[in-house]
């Protein structure tokens, strides 16, 4: 896993869930194109804090995968609120494609 978090085997279950979110354009998830980088949890206040990017700034699906994050943590712990953050530092690259999303993607 190279996402940060301060809970491993939460942000496990986490990056399950978000396998299900697919970028629209791409048709990987998020998880194997390299877009998310932070998943927190605060325990005391129930909150998840979810760090991502996107392919490029200009991206016209962002909010779309935004809100795909945001209902995927959502509905895997719906105890918490979510509180995601679009980032592009750093920014992506093909680089942090998965081995499996560069197999999906024949690359």
């Amino acid at each position: 896993m190279n996402e940060i978090t301060n809970d491993t085997q939460r942000a496990e279950l986490a990056l399950g869930a978000l396998k299900y979110v697919i970028d629209p354009e791409i048709g990987l998830n998020v998880v194997d194109l390299g877009l998310i980088y932070q998943i927190d949890f605060d325990n005391s206040e129930k909150k998840i804090f979810c760090s991502h990017s996107l392919t490029t700034q200009f991206c016209p699906m962002g909010e779309t995968i935004n809100n795909g994050i945001t209902n995927a943590l959502g509905q895997t712990f719906p105890d918490y609120t979510v509180e995601t953050e679009i980032t592009f530092d750093p920014p992506w690259s093909p680089q942090k494609i998965s081995e499996e999303g560069r197999e999906f993607l024949n690359m």
